[in-house]
């Protein structure tokens, strides 16, 4: 039967009849089927075409069928990829579905199983594909511009910027607290340029080893060390013509800052092992949550990588400082999960949006997007209640009262004035303790070093204070 919609299809195996067999039978299903006789000709194709799903083999010549797999999901990470194998390469497989693979078929196949797991692969990206229009369409309705919802100060400052700079090559340094949206800034100012329709690669430079760093973002040759049996191109190479985002770029390895600056400042670069100088037309945006100056006192970045840059920079600011887009962010994710979680909730109640609007938000739109997906789901009637929040939203305070002066039956206090001092103070400094682990997502280290104590004078503190549950949230 012939499918209404002409989905394309990449068949990638070195075997000429491999390849033949498949092609014609998804050809006689309605697909537009293009052919690859290895990987490294496979991922020319997908740069090139807008491709639906990828069929491959493991083995084959010069990239094989797991970076196929790996670089396929770079380039889009919804992409349904399976694998060809024999027999005998089961457990190869069963390794690549844990790399993200969709399903496998064994050689020999069967037609029936073929069509059953292309069918079920092209369905799943389809829903993929349906709820980020949904996902869309909810920002749309709340006002969103470039994606992104907001009508406070900051957020009209910052629409200025993007709608300036997005058609340019010009790099940009986005900045921000964890959980503000810079990876939403980043994809706007790609789908808003004239690389929309090339690749958009994203690197999360904190999930990197740093032994590993050079070989992601630049590709290594064929026997460049140690268990590189194939060449593969990296992160510059995959963004060649579209847009590189380089998440959290204050983790990578000062060694490394000097290489990343000369591809910057030349647009070419060498990957390890190799000695052909590769050129990339590749357009820059990178952020962290750092303060890269003090990194720069700290001998911790590069100067010259700072201002290179920072040419045009984005401060995203926190949820606390745009407390009026709450209500409109709150609606946005109340259309969002409904959809999802297939609810019918069509309001919240203002005991609830004042609660909200008064929490800290120490992990800011993500938090938020957390809160209200739980509300939603836990909601049983058209109206989101204060009950309906999470706890420690529920009864949080933006602020701790001083304690008040109990009095006796002399009309006496019941504690002396030191008692009291004593009692406000230690509210106090709980207050600010507190405040400084919401504001570093509970980071321990990082709340000492915004209070100016040490780590373990942080520690006593918080046992002295009854805070020692707390450090089970913290990161180090």
């Amino acid at each position: 039967m012939m499918l209404p919609s002409r989905e394309q299809i990449l068949v990638v195996d070195d075997e000429a009849n491999i390849r033949r067999v498949l092609s014609a039978q998804l050809a006689r299903e309605g697909y537009e089927v293009h052919q690859a006789e290895d990987g490294e000709q496979a991922l020319g194709l997908l740069r090139e075409h807008h491709i639906d799903l990828v069929i491959t083999d493991l083995r084959m010549p010069k990239v094989d069928g797991m970076e196929v797999l790996r670089n396929a999901l770079l380039m889009d990470p919804d992409l349904p990829v399976v694998i060809l194998t024999a027999h005998g390469t089961v457990d190869n497989a069963v390794e690549a579905l844990k790399t993200g693979a969709f399903d496998y078929i064994t050689k020999p196949f069967d037609q029936a199983e073929l069509k059953a797991i292309v069918h079920k692969a092209l369905r799943t990206r389809n829903l993929a594909e349906a709820e980020f229009t949904a996902d869309a369409a909810a920002r749309a309705d709340s006002g969103a511009r470039f994606g992104i919802i907001g009508e406070s100060k900051p957020i009209q400052e910052m629409y200025a910027v993007i709608q300036r700079v997005a058609d340019t090559p010009t790099t940009v340094l986005i900045t921000g607290e964890s959980g503000t949206g810079k990876e939403l800034v980043a994809r706007a100012l790609h789908e808003n340029s004239s690389r929309h329709d090339k690749p958009f690669i994203k690197v999360n430079c904190a999930a990197i080893p740093k032994d590993l760093m050079e070989s992601e973002l630049f590709g290594y040759e064929r026997g460049a060390f140690t268990g590189a049996v194939s060449s593969k191109p990296g992160r510059f190479e995959l963004a060649s013509s579209g847009t590189l985002f380089l998440d959290e770029i204050g983790e990578i390895p000062v060694e490394m800052q000097v290489k990343l600056l000369r591809v910057l400042q030349e647009s070419e670069f060498e990957r390890v092992g190799g000695i052909k100088t590769i050129s990339v037309d590749v357009r820059l945006v990178a952020s962290t949550n750092r303060d890269l100056k003090k990194e720069i006192a700290n001998g911790g970045f590069r100067e010259d990588l700072y201002y290179r840059l920072n040419v045009v920079p984005i401060v995203l600011p926190s949820l606390r400082d745009r407390r009026e887009d709450i209500p409109l962010l709150v609606q946005h994710f109340i259309t969002k999960f409904n959809g999802r979680l297939r609810k019918a909730v069509e309001s919240i109640d203002k005991e609830a949006i004042d609660r909200l609007c008064a929490y800290s938000w120490p992990g800011n739109i993500r938090e938020l997007e957390n809160v209200i997906e739980r509300a939603v789901l836990f909601c049983d009637g058209p109206r989101i209640l204060l009950n309906d929040l999470s706890p420690e939203v529920r009864v949080s305070q933006t602020s701790t009262p001083l304690p008040s002066v109990a009095v006796v039956d002399d009309g006496m206090p019941g504690d002396g004035l030191k008692e009291q001092v004593r009692a406000a103070r230690a509210r106090i400094e709980r207050d600010l303790i507190v405040r400084a682990l919401e504001q570093t997502a509970y980071n321990v280290t990082h709340a000492a070093r915004m209070l100016k104590i040490s780590r373990k004078g942080l520690q006593l503190k918080m046992k002295e204070l009854g805070l020692r549950d707390r450090e089970d949230k913290a990161e180090g």
